[in-house]
C-alpha cells in the first residue's frame, strides 16, 4: 500500500513509499483508514526537531473502521468506527508507568513516529487504544471532525486534569490553530469566558472561530488582562503575548510546541507569580474527558476540518502546515 513516509534525516526524507498491508496480532485491531489530520508535530517530525525512528509510516490523528482483529476475544470491535489513542508500547516498568502517568515514559514508542502511523490505508494498534465514536449515518463524510478526537484529548490533558479554569475566567487563546481552536472550546466548555488572538493573516480561521461563538482578535491585548492564558501557536511572540496578558497570580498553559529552543520572559513567572503548567501528550484519563466532551456535543469538530487531500498529495497537506493556510488538513487513502 502507498504511505507517506519518514525514511531519512531531513524534510527531504519524507516522500510516498510503498509498504505491507500489516496483519493484526494478538491484542492488535487493523484499522481501515477513514481520514488522518496532519499536525504540527508532523511537521516537527519531518525538520527532525521531535523523536522518530525510520523508516516510519507518519501521521498519528486517526479515524478509522476496525476491519481485522488479532483475538477472538476482540471480535465486538469490528466494524466499528473509532479513534485511536497514539501509544503502541509502553515500558511499564520506568517510574512514571507505574505510576501510572505512561504518557511521560522515556521508551515510549507512538504510532506515526516510532511505529507505523495513518497516513496509510490501514494502520495496526492496540486494541487498548480504541475508542468507539458514533457512527456515520449521511454517508461516509458525517462526522469527518472525529478525526479531531486525539489532539482533543490532548487539550484536554493540559486543561482538565486538574482543571485549569474556573467559571468565569476570561481566557486568552494565543494561535487560532487546530489546538487554539479546540482549547478554546473546551475552555468554554469549563466556564471560560474566551477570546482567540490571531494575526492578521489569520482571518479566515478567526472567522470560523466568530462562527463558532468566540471573541476574537488580531491586536496585542492589554497587559495583565486575561486570569488564564493558554498558549496555542507554538512561536515565541506568541508565548511573549501570552506572558504580558496574564494577570498576577494568573495561569500560563503552554498547550503548542515550539521544536526548538526559543527565548521567553520568563521573569514574569516571578515578577507576577504566574502559575505555569502544561500536558504532553495525551492519558487514558484525557481521552475519557474527550469523548465525554464529544458525545455531549460540547465541541464542534466538523468545522475544523477545512480540506482534505489524497496521500499522493501529501504535500499540499504539510504545505497547509507551514503556511498556516485552514485549520485542520486531512489526509484520505487514494
Amino acid at each position: 500500500m502507498s504511505a507517506v513516509m519518514k525514511t531519512a534525516p531531513g524534510e527531504a526524507g519524507v516522500g510516498l513509499g510503498e509498504t505491507d498491508v500489516p496483519e493484526p496480532q494478538a491484542g492488535f485491531a487493523r484499522i481501515r483508514v477513514i481520514a488522518t489530520g496532519v499536525c504540527g508535530t508532523d511537521l516537527h517530525i519531518a525538520r527532525d526537531e521531535y523523536g522518530y525512528e525510520a523508516p516510519v509510516v507518519m501521521g498519528h490523528e486517526i479515524l478509522g473502521e476496525v476491519d481485522a482483529i488479532g483475538d477472538a476475544a476482540d471480535e465486538h470491535w469490528v466494524s466499528q468506527r473509532v479513534a485511536t489513542e497514539t501509544y503502541f508500547s509502553t515500558c511499564g516498568r520506568c517510574a512514571p508507568c507505574r505510576d501510572g502517568r505512561i504518557n511521560l515514559c522515556p521508551n515510549r514508542r507512538s504510532i506515526g513516529s516510532f511505529e507505523n502511523g495513518g497516513f496509510a490505508p490501514y494502520v495496526c494498534v492496540p486494541v487498548a487504544n480504541l475508542h468507539a465514536v458514533p457512527s456515520a449515518d449521511k454517508g461516509q463524510d458525517a462526522g469527518i471532525g472525529a478525526v479531531l478526537a486525539e489532539p482533543l484529548a490532548c487539550v484536554a490533558h493540559c486543561l482538565c486534569d486538574p482543571s485549569v479554569i474556573s467559571p468565569g475566567d476570561d481566557v486568552l487563546v494565543v494561535g487560532p490553530g487546530a489546538m487554539g481552536q479546540l482549547s478554546a472550546q473546551v475552555a468554554r466548555a469549563q466556564g471560560g469566558v474566551v477570546t482567540l488572538a490571531g494575526l492578521p493573516k489569520d482571518a479566515e480561521r478567526l472567522r470560523v472561530a466568530r462562527e463558532l461563538g468566540f471573541s476574537t482578535t488580531t491586536e496585542a491585548p492589554d497587559a495583565e488582562s486575561f486570569d488564564v492564558v493558554l498558549e496555542a501557536s507554538g512561536s515565541a511572540p506568541g508565548a511573549a503575548l501570552a506572558f504580558s496578558a496574564v494577570r498576577r497570580a494568573g495561569r500560563y498553559v503552554q498547550v503548542g510546541i515550539f521544536g526548538r529552543d526559543v527565548p521567553l520572559p520568563f521573569d514574569a513567572v516571578l515578577y507576577k507569580e504566574i502559575t505555569v503548567t502544561s500536558g504532553f501528550a495525551s492519558t487514558p484519563a484525557s481521552w475519557r474527558r474527550a469523548m465525554t466532551l464529544i458525545e455531549g456535543g460540547l465541541v464542534a469538530l466538523d468545522p475544523l476540518v477545512t480540506e482534505r487531500v489524497r496521500i499522493a498529495e501529501w504535500q499540499r497537506a504539510f504545505e497547509n502546515i507551514r503556511e498556516g493556510r485552514g485549520i485542520k488538513t486531512v489526509i484520505v487513502p487514494d
